[in-house]
């Protein structure tokens, strides 16, 4: 019986692991679009007024 409770236990850990890293793989998915359209609206910006970045580092 309570090995019954140990693996239920670790395939409710396990999916929530799996559904938590999928939901971060999205995410990282989200930030490296923006992080690309930062890029390109920097590359097409005039650079009249010196080197700007659109990062604050």
């Amino acid at each position: 019986m309570a090995l019954i409770f140990v693996v239920l236990i670790l395939v409710l850990i396990l999916g929530g692991l799996g559904f938590l890293l999928h939901l971060l793989w999205w995410v990282a998915l989200a930030m490296l679009v923006l992080w690309l359209l930062g890029f390109a609206f920097r590359a097409a910006a005039p650079s009249g007024r010196g080197r700007r970045r659109w990062y604050r580092w």
